[in-house]
């Protein structure tokens, strides 16, 4: 039996290096036997890095990034399978034969399943490792344990049920052993969170600098939050009607249809683990303390705390390995992609003279902008959607107005936020930081290694269409400056700053807390708490302040914060806001509270781009391009070919 062990375990790694030849190849040229992987700590390193070489977030182009109505890509109708597939998943193209992000069986993207498989056949050897000591092998099996709950939790969010082996299947299996129906969401909740458990307590308690990326327990007590949070949530408990008749072989609903509120309390349980895991491990929100770009150096003198806050929120995605961050993908190869189809190029003019190329396509294809629908859903400067924001004049929202001049004291807090004397839209003034500090906008800056770009966005300005960039630019007039570390932005592709994508940052943990909070017990202070923690490092008053000011907010809005509805839909409308642009976490919040379908069929909305003047620009458009996503789009298809290898496995509603 150990000899099929050994045999099964080399045809699982042979059959993945001649599939996936872009992940790490672990077993060595002309091994003898799977043992030789195990002699030494070095040599079994390469074992343990195999387990994270499977992460989504280590390819932008195979991952749900893209999902959701922020991001509008430039190949209108593009039907391609390969590139920044999550805007496929908006346009309808999943099916059978061909789903979007495989991961059940792969075609293309990381198959989720050999990780998992992988898990327990590579766990009774840890023990093997002469040079390992007994911590350090409990240490390295936890890691592998909690990876395998990891790895099934993204699948179980993908796909809904799934199939979980408990123990390892061998060639010589029965077929009933082999061939495993998919078992119910409530079922593969349960073991998931149980193995992650198993893991916790045997990790470190935080890796040091030679082995960032790895998970410890201050990251797994995060992640375990969050799993929770996911299956206290609406659509993982008493789901929609959708589901239920999407039934198992016992005439069973997959998805549990009762929703049982003590949920939300397991959820703030772990929440609350995980947040005193944070505070002991001296995880704080995000604060820029470095030096400040040399020509911010007027504005920082002028506007000081603005533009404090300014970089806190521009760099809190980007700095690597940052004090915000909890854990983040450090073998990040590709999501450069989503950077380099956001960027925008240097300009080729004598004020923006240094050093770097100007004009390179290099680093640019301009493909990726930002939809009107998302930067609606940034607040006003008091801290209020601008549908509940008196001061805002939405039917005045797309005047076109000047900046005041540069000696006009009405400039002085617009100093680094917005250009002097330029014309641009009046929907932009008066907004919160993050708007500022996110957005590439007309009359706004884009900020590089070595200058400061005066974005216009129009056709043949600064950020706009131009046909030296080969046509490229953003179809919206509306360009996404967090996902790109501004010192990428030189022209040169050896300037990258690589940064570990953030998979779960502090402020996350806190906005989930107010969630689970104000769900199990409705609103209080110290929801309130937790909430203004995010609200203040972003420039913006308390929620109290915000929703009780007679000042700002409209009467109908008023109090809003004080009601358990009205307070969800302010977290999550902060959340919508906080994590922007990333990771997809607004289509995931959407989905998990079953407003996916009433959010995603909308409509995209833009500028009008290949026009060269604000007049014309300022007019919107609607972008055509085919947004269909219906209910039976919450979930991905099991691939056609699963179906036919393994008949137990019933596909989802609507394939």
């Amino acid at each position: 039996m150990k000899n099929m062990i050994k045999k099964y375990i080399l045809l699982v790694l042979a059959g993945l290096m001649f599939s996936c030849s872009d992940y790490l190849d672990i077993v060595p040229d002309n091994a003898p036997d799977f043992s030789s992987l195990f002699t030494s700590k070095a040599v079994a390193y390469n074992v343990l890095a195999k387990m994270y070489a499977y992460m989504p977030t280590d390819n932008r182009d195979l991952d749900p990034v893209l999902a959701g109505d922020e991001w509008v890509h430039i190949v209108i109708n593009d039907t391609h399978n390969v590139w920044l597939q999550g805007i496929r998943l908006m346009r309808g193209l999943q099916t059978p034969s061909a789903p979007v992000v495989d991961w059940w069986s792969g075609n293309g993207a990381p198959r989720l399943y050999i990780p998992i498989r992988e898990a327990d056949l590579i766990l009774p050897y840890i023990d093997q490792i002469p040079d390992l000591d007994a911590k350090g092998k409990a240490d390295w099996k936890a890691q592998i344990k909690f990876m395998k709950a990891y790895y099934l939790f993204l699948l179980l969010n993908h796909y809904g049920p799934i199939v979980i082996y408990e123990s390892t299947v061998l060639p010589d299996a029965k077929p009933e052993e082999m061939f495993q129906p998919r078992r119910k969401v409530e079922y593969c909740f349960d073991y998931i969170i149980r193995l992650m458990n198993e893991a916790i307590p045997n990790l470190e308690l935080r890796r040091g600098a030679n082995d960032l990326g790895q998970i410890d327990q201050v990251g797994a007590k995060s992640i375990k939050a969050k799993v929770m949070l996911y299956r206290a949530s609406p659509f993982f408990n008493g789901s929609s009607d959708y589901y239920k008749n999407f039934v198992d072989y016992d005439g069973q609903p997959f998805f549990p249809m009762e929703r049982k509120p003590e949920k939300w309390k397991d959820a703030l349980d772990a929440i609350n683990v995980a947040l005193e895991a944070c505070r002991e491990a001296n995880i704080e929100l995000y604060r820029f303390e470095g030096a400040k770009y040399g020509y911010d150096s007027t504005a920082v003198r002028l506007n000081p705390d603005k533009m404090q806050t300014l970089y806190n929120l521009r760099m809190v995605l980007v700095d690597p390995w940052n004090r915000e961050l909890i854990w983040g993908a450090s073998n990040v190869k590709n999501q450069a992609r989503v950077f380099v189809a956001a960027n925008i190029m240097k300009p080729d003019k004598d004020e923006y003279a240094g050093p770097g190329p100007a004009m390179n396509t290099d680093m640019c294809h301009q493909a990726l902008g930002a939809s009107l629908n998302s930067i609606e859903r940034f607040y006003t400067s008091h801290g209020l959607p601008v549908e509940e924001d008196k001061t805002y004049n939405t039917a005045a929202q797309y005047d076109i107005i000047t900046t005041p001049a540069q000696n006009d004291p009405a400039y002085i807090p617009l100093h680094g936020i917005l250009q002097p004397g330029v014309q641009t839209v009046r929907m932009y003034l008066d907004r919160e930081m993050r708007f500022y500090a996110n957005l590439g906008i007309t009359g706004g800056y884009w900020r590089t290694q070595f200058v400061r770009i005066k974005t216009m966005m129009m056709n043949g300005t600064d950020g706009g269409r131009h046909i030296s960039y080969n046509g490229n630019y953003l179809i919206t007039g509306i360009g996404v400056k967090k996902v790109g570390h501004p010192e990428s932005f030189s022209g040169q592709l050896t300037a990258q700053v690589i940064f570990p994508y953030p998979i779960i940052r502090l402020a996350d943990l806190l906005l989930m807390k107010a969630e689970a909070l104000n769900e199990y017990a409705g609103p209080s202070q110290e929801v309130y708490d937790a909430l203004n923690q995010v609200r203040s490092r972003a420039g913006i008053p308390d929620v109290e302040e915000s929703y009780t000011s007679s000042d700002w907010v409209k009467p109908e809005a008023q109090n809003k914060h004080t009601t358990k509805d009205g307070l969800r839909e302010i977290i999550l409308r902060e959340r919508a806001i906080e994590f922007a642009y990333e990771n997809a976490t607004y289509f995931g919040d959407m989905r998990r509270h079953n407003r996916a379908t009433a959010s995603f069929n909308k409509k995209m909305r833009g500028w009008s781009p290949l026009s060269s003047n604000a007049a014309n620009f300022f007019k919107v458009q609607e972008i055509n391009e085919d947004r269909v996503f219906t209910e039976r789009d919450q979930l991905a298809p099991i691939h056609a070919k699963e179906m036919e290898i393994n008949t137990n496995l019933i596909q989802n509603p609507g394939y």
